[in-house]
């Protein structure tokens, strides 16, 4: 089992790593690890016989996080969905799909089962993509946690119908159906008892020992706990945590809870994903691809007509309808488990049992593809028949515009400045290639575009040549810097204000034509310490005459700072942070004798704090000559603080 896990977790480091640089679904990247190392590619996992087990603790923690971000009163008030769209859902799919296997030849009862088996969805990928999406809380993500509910419950009850329907049953399914749902209930109002009474208390008394270690073990042995009492009821482990995460989403607790729980819940879930891919035989793909692809189609595209029209009568807009019919289009996880249950009891030939997992598993790789790529879809589909393009739209709306501010990225800081904007009267006009972001802004403000900033056409489209002002408020600072080039060729005289999250490229900023760089973390600090000195007495006037010194200089003062053993030494980016490190000057040391500047450590990328002598700062611009046991202040990454010390101490 060790080196099982060893392997899946060495390839999945370097496959996800190659996955986020293509900007493809972890889920996809996990999938091809357990393709490549399973018995029918390299063969380097044969049978891992726990892995299942450890892998199903994945989707047990995904479903507690979810219920976390469900309140009771909503779940009450989802009964309809649940109920009413689920159980049509499963009825419907369920019934054309068997209808379609039996017309393939397939015996009526196993092509009842595996008709109803392909009607259930995948819990793991719908719920991690409508989580990394921030759609959870939206109109199609809300039927889909609803319908994937009541899913969980027909899974359970399913498992207990194939012995029963291969004649080895100790119970006819018109007994199985109300025990199964009698133990949903007790165990429901079980949780609900130690949810009102026991929970709060447990971590009431955790909270107080200040105890980040026990509080983490008290998370993990309720979601373990919750799973492993569903278990013994005869259920479905993920549907018992699910409860239990919504009870606990009313505490004072929840983030806290989410938080820790969060690297577990990935993990895990990874090494689900990868056990689904290894179930599945490459050479399928080699001798009946067409096969495959056909029965691929045609469960997609099945299951996506039906369910949108099921969301549509219901009175639901037709954007909700297509995008929940996306959303549980794909088969399941449990489809595997059924399949491999049915071929046990001899209910299925093992050449169909192959085709319909290739099937399925084609079908669930899709998934995280179309779930993110329906949110720009949504976008074009808004856009009425015959009306110009997004381009020539955006430049018609801004064509009388003249003085305005453009805003490229409208994020929480764009956001802030836009609202200030509006306050005064000012005009502004947004960029932002987040979809989702763009759909909810666009609800209620006319003035958010989706598109790339760093596109020159888009920059001309929204009057950048007639703006007063251009603010670049992007995340990433390799995009600023490639929007302030494009703006700056485009437009010379224009004012451009950039924000940055520090000050580890605001040299390059500078040089490419920014007027103002405005570092978010130092500019917070500036803040700070105002406050302070403004609350010890001291001036306003002498107070905002530092402010600008430091400005002025381009935040010198606050280069670098002491990292501690807690302190991640890269940034956001993956850049080095600059770190502050001072180097007490030993008798003997090479910097004796001599003055920082005439060392070159800026060669090395290094800056000359400050030296201190018995605790007071010598002024640098006299050129001081350094001596035994002065202290030499440096700001920089890492790399050049050792390499610098190396220099004052031994002249390397």
């Amino acid at each position: 089992m060790f080196t099982d896990l060893l392997i899946i977790l060495a390839c999945s480091l370097l496959v996800i790593a190659l996955f986020r640089r293509l900007r493809l679904p972890p889920v996809l990247g996990y999938l091809c690890v357990g393709l490549l190392v399973g018995p029918a590619a390299l063969d380097w996992i044969d049978s891992a016989r726990d892995l299942p087990r450890l892998a199903e603790l994945g989707v047990v923690f995904l479903l507690f996080s979810l219920g976390l971000e469900f309140s009771l009163p909503r779940m009450l008030a989802m009964r309809g969905t649940v109920f009413g769209l689920g159980s049509a859902q499963v009825a419907l799919c369920g019934t054309a799909l068997g209808a379609a296997l039996w017309l393939a030849g397939l015996a009526p009862v196993s092509a009842a089962l595996l008709g109803l088996g392909l009607a259930l969805s995948s819990t793991a990928i719908v719920g991690k993509e409508l989580v990394s999406l921030g759609e959870v809380f939206s109109g199609h993500g809300q039927n889909a946690m609803g319908v994937l509910l009541f899913q969980d419950l027909v899974a359970v009850l399913l498992l207990t119908l194939v012995p029963v329907v291969a004649g080895q049953g100790g119970e006819p399914w018109y007994w199985a159906l109300p025990l199964t749902l009698g133990k949903t209930l007790l165990l429901f109002f079980g949780l609900l008892l130690a949810s009102r009474w026991l929970l709060p208390k447990l971590f009431h008394e955790v909270a107080q020992s200040h105890s980040a270690e026990l509080f983490v073990m008290l998370a993990l042995v309720i979601v373990l706990l919750t799973a492993w009492l569903t278990h013994l009821l005869g259920l479905s482990m993920a549907l018992g945590a699910f409860l239990a995460g919504m009870l606990l989403g009313e505490s004072h607790y929840r983030h806290q809870i989410e938080a820790d729980i969060r690297p577990f819940r990935d993990i895990l879930l990874g090494l689900f994903f990868v056990s689904v891919g290894m179930l599945i035989d490459l050479r399928l793909f080699a001798e009946q691809g067409w096969a495959i692809l056909g029965a691929t189609l045609l469960l997609l595209t099945l299951k996506f007509g039906l369910v949108a029209l099921l969301v549509r009568l219901r009175g639901e807009d037709n954007e909700t309808a297509w995008r929940s019919g996306l959303a549980l289009a794909q088969a399941g996880e449990f489809f595997f488990a059924l399949v491999a249950l049915m071929r046990q009891q001899n209910l299925l030939e093992a050449p169909l049992a192959g085709l319909l997992l290739a099937a399925a598993f084609c079908s669930m790789a899709l998934t995280p593809l179309l779930l993110r790529g329906a949110p720009l879809l949504a976008l074009r589909l808004r856009r009425k028949a015959g009306r110009e393009s997004p381009l020539e739209e955006i430049a018609s709306r801004s064509a009388e515009l003249e003085g305005h501010v453009v805003i490229c990225g409208y994020g929480r800081v764009g956001q802030s400045i836009g609202r200030f904007l509006q306050r005064e009267g000012q005009v502004f006009v947004a960029l932002d290639d987040d979809p989702v972001r763009v759909e909810e802004a666009s609800a209620g403000e006319s003035n958010v575009h989706y598109g790339d900033s760093r596109r020159r056409d888009l920059l001309e489209a929204v009057g950048l040549e007639r703006a007063r002002l251009l603010v670049v408020a992007v995340d990433k600072t390799d995009v600023a810097l490639h929007i302030v080039e494009q703006a700056r060729l485009h437009c010379p005289e224009l004012q451009i204000l950039v924000r940055t999250r520090d000050d580890s490229c605001l040299a390059e900023l500078q040089a490419a034509g920014a007027s103002e760089v405005v570092p978010e973390v130092l500019e917070s600090s500036l803040m700070l310490a105002s406050h302070a000195l403004v609350m010890l007495g001291i001036p306003e006037r002498r107070v905002r005459q530092h402010l600008d010194e430091v400005r002025r200089n381009r935040y010198r003062l606050l280069h670098g700072f002491y990292h501690g053993a807690q302190t991640n030494l890269l940034d956001a980016q993956g850049q080095p942070r600059l770190l502050l490190h001072a180097v007490n000057l030993p008798e003997n040391a090479y910097a004796c004798g001599q003055c920082p500047a005439d060392l070159h450590l800026e060669e090395l990328g290094l800056e000359v704090q400050a030296v201190r002598r018995d605790g007071i700062d010598l002024p640098l611009e006299q050129r001081p000559q350094l001596r035994e046991g002065d202290a030499v202040l440096l700001s920089g990454p890492l790399q050049a603080i050792e390499a610098g010390e190396a220099r004052l101490l031994g002249g390397d």
